[in-house]
């Protein structure tokens, strides 16, 4: 099955990043995760971007805070599909992330999450393989029948026991 990059401008970023990392193997989707800044270490972060289509990836995960050039600048090199994934800052809650993922040039497309929406950039993923793996497109159906049956089985319950015994 295609590999899925998932990287991060540092170790802080795990805990969000490991959303994704779960999801693609919820799906069986085989993928790399590693800690690359492309400020402090250029030369191995071009390397890895330079050698992603090589590697067998198909779609790059990109998770950042702050200035967060790491998404951008792996799309601007790796020429398949790059989501960003907004990192929550304690300056200015992850909406300078948000607005440095989202806002690239024309010809340098970043598909961005949510702030720390790292489980949602795997599901996209996921999708964006899906367009050629049909076994992995009937998982993905599936996952949102798991997910209707969710939320059905918490409405009956709340129309079952009412508000305040549901919220205890």
């Amino acid at each position: 099955m295609a590999k899925v990059g998932i990287v991060m401008g540092s170790d802080s970023d795990l805990p969000v990043m490991s959303k994704a990392a779960e999801i693609l193997e919820k799906f069986g989707i085989d993928y790399e995760i590693t800690v690359i800044s492309a400020h402090r270490m250029p030369d191995i972060f071009f390397d890895y971007a330079k050698s992603a289509e090589e590697k067998g990836f198909k779609v790059i995960i990109a998770g950042a805070g702050g200035a967060a050039h790491l998404p951008g600048m792996a799309a601007a090199i790796f020429p398949m599909p790059v989501i960003g994934v907004p990192i929550h800052t304690k300056a200015l809650g992850g909406v300078d992330s948000l607005y440095s993922i989202v806002q690239m040039p024309s010809g340098i497309p970043v598909a961005t999450v949510a702030i720390d929406g790292a489980a949602n950039a795997g599901i996209l993923a996921a999708k964006i393989l899906a367009t050629s793996d049909s076994v992995l497109l009937e998982k993905l159906k599936a996952y949102k029948e798991e997910q209707k049956a969710g939320v059905v089985a918490k409405k009956e319950k709340l129309e079952r026991v009412g508000f305040r015994e549901y919220n205890k």
